[in-house]
């Protein structure tokens, strides 16, 4: 996952070196933008990735108008239920697990993947509680083997290990990537790291 509120330019950049390390799915997470310009973003980065899965954050509108192949929700958006309701089938639709509970819950409601952490402490969402990897081990399997469940907060090349250790095999990465001095090359660890 590309995601940061920094300038469109930069976002573009990191996706483009990320998708060229081996990512196979690029999420676009800004909120800061204008929505105008979200969209704008959302078109460069879904023509980027050609060979990757393109998932919006939040806005079902944008992942729609842009092509997405899917959108991810939070707790604070549309229901699932909501959102299936506008995109149909054209989206995948991600939700954020933190519990078995709630990924049972979202599940249920009709998630296709979820998103559990936070996996380690991370600045980007400081507020949310550490889980950890066997936290994200726990929300996969009350998910099932069918729903594809993601680590996401804090994941670098520090501690991938302690994930594929908990038998975690996706994860969201945002300044592990994003802040690398090479996109690419951080990328590419990453995902070698994953498929050992």
């Amino acid at each position: 996952m590309i995601t940061a509120d920094v300038a469109p330019e930069r976002v573009v950049e990191a996706a483009a070196g990320a998708l060229r390390g081996g990512a196979d799915v690029l999420q676009l997470r800004h909120k800061t933008l204008p929505r105008g310009e979200l969209l704008t973003l959302a078109h460069r980065l879904r023509d980027l990735a050609r060979d990757a899965l393109f998932v919006v954050n939040d806005h079902v509108d944008i992942a729609l108008v842009s092509g997405a192949d899917g959108v991810h929700l939070g707790p604070d958006d549309l229901s699932i239920a909501s959102a299936r309701r506008v995109a149909g089938d054209r989206l995948l639709i991600g939700a954020s697990a933190s519990s078995p509970g709630a990924a049972r819950a979202a599940v249920v409601e009709g998630a296709d993947y979820l998103g559990a952490g936070a996996a380690f402490a991370t600045p980007i969402k400081s507020e949310k509680v550490v889980i950890g990897p066997d936290g994200v081990a726990a929300v996969a399997a009350a998910a099932g083997p069918g729903v594809p469940v993601f680590a996401i907060g804090g994941i670098e090349e520090g501690n991938v290990a302690q994930l594929v250790a908990a038998g975690v095999r996706h994860v969201c990465v945002i300044r592990a990537v994003s802040s690398a001095s090479d996109p690419e090359q951080a990328a590419r660890r990453l995902r070698a790291m994953l498929d050992s």
